[in-house]
């Protein structure tokens, strides 16, 4: 059975999925959702997709889709995701799954109602690397004492991964601090107990702090701190050193070396090295099993009860 998929968001991430999914068997994009209906009518040329519109409800009602994928505006991810599973239709969502926690909790209820799979982009479980170390931590080989992670970008103005002007403001706490919020819990094997933020000052035009720190303590006594900046001049990206009782391993996206920089090789954790196709393997495997995959929406609630519990602090 071919799996039929509605993807809506023809922006930097939406194209990472499209080229994540033209690797994986038995999934076709049959329809693409985006605001702007020309510049989607060109990415959905270029992929061979049939079917564009401008609203998320013309692809849902298409009898043939069985599945989405969002990589829409934060502000709308638990909105959509309900409206996907309203219309009978499995559902990713990029992450976050929301900015506010009642609207998750209500995406995790309905989709316990539906039975239908409901999943978050929590895309650091599925990094190669980031599964290297917990392989290892499953296997007893290694604990997590400290978890110190940097998530720095430039973003003094409200530009996207392709330099394209946003339409939305992104969040470090709601959505990048969601990634190691999520993972430090994840590769722990241990809920978050205690966390603590500060943040530096709101940018003028933006509306949102550009700096930020956090603290947080898993249940077996581990911790993590966590380092975010929009006012960081390069290098780019996250930046997650993993401090154990038999280690110490430094992950940058799929790349992973030791404490003394040398390189593991993790080519043959997976069947890819990329992180958002072997997210969507999961969905879609996920799908076709009957089963609840790994970062469903039950299993990321808890971060987003604790990003709540900061964002309450920050006030």
């Amino acid at each position: 059975m071919t799996i039929k998929v509605a993807l809506a968001g023809a922006g930097a991430f939406g194209i990472k999925h499209l080229d994540g999914i033209k690797n994986i068997d038995g999934v076709e994009v049959v329809s693409l959702i985006s605001r702007d209906l020309a510049k989607t009518q060109e990415v959905a040329d270029k992929y061979g997709i049939q079917h564009v519109t401008t609203e998320l409800a013309d692809a849902l009602a298409i009898k043939e889709v069985d599945a989405v994928i969002l990589c829409t505006p934060t502000q709308m991810h638990a909105s959509q995701s309900m409206a996907c599973l309203q219309a009978g239709k499995h559902v990713q969502v990029e992450i976050p799954l929301c900015d506010i926690l009642s609207e998750g909790q209500a995406v995790v209820d309905l989709q316990k109602q539906t039975g239908l799979v409901a999943m978050c982009g929590h895309t650091r479980r599925f990094n190669p690397s980031h599964q290297w170390v917990h392989k290892k931590i499953t296997a007893g080989e290694f604990n997590i004492q400290q978890m110190d992670v940097q998530t720095y970008f430039f973003r003094r103005t409200n530009m996207n991964a392709l330099g394209q002007p946003r339409s939305w403001t992104d969040h470090l706490l709601w959505h990048h601090a969601a990634h190691t919020v999520d993972l430090f819990a994840y590769q722990c094997g241990s809920p978050v107990v205690k966390a603590h933020a500060i943040q530096g000052p709101i940018h003028k035009d933006l509306g949102i702090a550009m700096d930020m720190s956090i603290q947080l303590q898993a249940a077996n006594g581990a911790i993590c701190t966590l380092s975010l900046s929009f006012n960081n001049d390069g290098p780019l990206g996250t930046f997650f050193r993993y401090i154990g009782d038999t280690g110490t391993y430094i992950a940058r996206y799929d790349d992973l070396v030791n404490g003394k920089e040398e390189k593991i090789d993790v080519s043959q954790v997976d069947v890819s090295m990329n992180g958002i196709e072997l997210q969507d393997r999961e969905f879609f495997a996920a799908i076709r099993e009957g089963r609840e995959p790994n970062a469903s929406v039950a299993q990321v609630l808890p971060c987003y009860q604790v990003l709540h519990d900061l964002e309450q602090q920050l006030a």
